[in-house]
Order: structure tokens, then sequence, then C-alpha cells
């Protein structure tokens, strides 16, 4: 029993360790040093792994569990990005935000247009939009066959941050200027580079020598897209800067929670689900594994109602996400 209980601590010890490494994407960038980026990937895993362990050691009557659970107390924000509970906000929304990759429409974009419709947004933004959705009384800005952003209120100006030149870059970002009851805030949408995974690639078959040449695949894709992915959020972050206006930043990061491209955007900003979402924040669900690269955030002069990832709506391989914010608060 007591080389058990000491593989189960080193074992612990090391999932730590692994987990604190996610916290140095807020410092170290892909370019430097891209494995702690690899690791936020992992981080759901990870944590509930923790977590087996810690119950594991509060059972077992030892003293440790007391430092594992202090060492938890740096992990909650971490895990707050990606599940949380928060009590309902007392303000009234003014404004309603859709951020949703729709893939090309190519799932039913007569469903997708009614969808839209019926929601009732001020402003939606679409990643991977191609050409055949439009919205009702609304406005279009950068109809670039991959991001929309449609508005029912006055567009004051708007600019490409970040367009694909198809060779070294695959990924986008725009920004509009948009004046809401005699106020003007910046949207930027956002779609960084993919990795375009298919199934078949990361799918293990229990051959030993198969799924290692898989797993060195995944990562040999992985690297360069986050290398790729500093220089795409260095012009976004440029743009929220610079910005005279409140910013709404949203859309598809294909970066999950606590990665370098997570802390980084976020960086000034407030994370819509972390102030106002309950549940589960996962929004791409083509996979097993569960995925959040869809987010909302916000200026801090912008306060989030309420947020919600709409798991109802099976029109694409991304669920569309929805925050009400208030203006007036």
């Amino acid at each position: 029993m007591k080389v058990f209980r000491l593989i189960i601590l080193i074992l612990h010890v090391g999932i730590l360790f692994l987990l604190l490494g996610t916290l140095l994407n807020a410092y170290v960038p892909p370019k430097i040093f891209p494995w702690f980026n690899l690791l936020s990937l992992g981080f759901p895993v990870l944590i509930i792994i923790y977590g087996v362990f810690t119950v594991f050691w509060l059972f077992s009557w030892k003293k440790r569990t007391f430092a594992f659970m202090l060492a938890g107390l740096l992990l909650m924000n971490p895990v707050q990005r990606w599940i949380n509970f928060t009590s309902d906000q007392k303000e009234t929304a003014d404004l309603k935000v859709i951020s949703f990759n729709i893939k090309s429409g190519s799932l039913g974009a007569d469903n997708i247009e009614k969808y839209l419709n019926d929601a009732n947004a001020d402003v939606v933004m679409l990643q991977e939009a191609g050409g055949k959705v439009s919205v009702k009384g609304m406005d279009v800005v950068h109809n670039n066959g991959i991001l929309k952003v449609f508005t029912k209120h006055k567009i004051i100006d708007s600019k490409e941050l970040i367009k694909s030149d198809y060779k070294s870059n695959n990924g986008y970002a725009s920004q509009a200027d948009i004046e809401i009851k005699g106020k003007t805030y910046r949207f930027i949408n956002v779609y960084l580079e993919p990795f375009k995974f298919e199934k078949g690639m990361i799918k293990m078959d229990g051959v030993k020598e198969e799924d290692e040449r898989k797993m060195k695949n995944i990562v040999k894709r992985l690297i360069p897209v986050f290398k790729k992915h500093q220089d795409q959020v260095d012009i976004i972050q440029e743009s929220i800067e610079t910005s005279p206006y409140p910013v709404i930043l949203a859309g598809d990061f294909n970066s999950v929670p606590n990665s370098y491209e997570y802390y980084h955007l976020s960086d000034g900003l407030e994370d819509a689900f972390v102030k106002a979402g309950k549940g589960s924040a996962t929004s791409f669900h083509d996979y097993k594994f569960p995925i959040r690269i869809d987010y909302i955030f916000t200026s801090k002069t912008i306060h989030p109602v309420t947020y919600k990832v709409d798991r109802t709506v099976k029109l694409s391989d991304h669920y569309p996400v929805i925050g009400t914010f208030s203006l007036t608060h």
C-alpha cells in the first residue's frame, strides 16, 4: 500500500506541475516555448485527475490533502474559464450579441438564417460565414466569405485587421465601429488560424505504432499554428489597445482557455462567461473531448448580464454563443 501511495503522490505532484505550467502561457509566447500552450489542451483531463487524487488523499486521512487543496486554489480561475456558476445579474440588458461559426452554412443555411432572424440580436458575428446567410433588417460588414458582422445599428467605420494570403496565413480578423444609443463601440470579429484536423487524424485505434504516428503528426500540426497565432494575436491586441471606444471581442479563437491566445486576447478585457455564465462553456462539439474555442470578451465598462452556449442548435460543428450586456450599468 505504501508503494501504491508513493506512486499516486509522484503522479499527483507531476500533474500539479503540468497544471501550473499552463499558467505560464500568460508570460511565455509559443515562439519561445510552445509546449506550455500544448498543455492547455489537456487542462480539463488534468484537473479531473488532480481532483480525483485529492479526494483519494482526503479519504486516506493524509495531511498532504490540505497542501494539494491549497495548491488547487491557484487553479480556481483557470477552472472557471471552463465551468462556471454565477448568480443572476441584477442589471437590465440593453445589448444582445451572438457569435457563431456556421461552417459556411453547410449543415443548413436556411435553418441558420431562421435561427438568427428569430434571435433578435443587436449584433451577429459569424465565422466561416460563406456567402449564403443574411439576417433581415440588419446591415452587413465584411462579407469576405469567412467573417460577417450583422447589426441593426449604425455602422460608423470598418476595417479588416487580418486577411488570408492562402499560403502562410489562414487567419482572419476584422473590426467594426458601431453606434448604439448615441455611443460608439468597437466590435472585433476573430477567426484565428485553424488546425484543419479531420476526425480520422486524431482518433486513436489502439494500434501502438499507428497511434504514436498520429500523436506525432498532431504535435507537428499544432506547434506551427501556435506560432502563427502569436502574430495574429499581436495584430488584434493593437486594435484593442488603440481603440478610442469600448471593445467587444468575439469569435472562434481556435484556442482553449488558459492558452497563450486566451491570456493575451483577454488582457484588459473581461470574459463574459466568467462574469455571467453558468455550467460548461464548451462550444465545439465535433469531437468527444470537451473544447471551448468560442468566446465573447468585453471592455470593463460593458457589463455582462447573461452568457449562454446554445446547445439546442446543431447547425454547425460549433454551438452559437450568446451574450447580453448592460451598457449603462
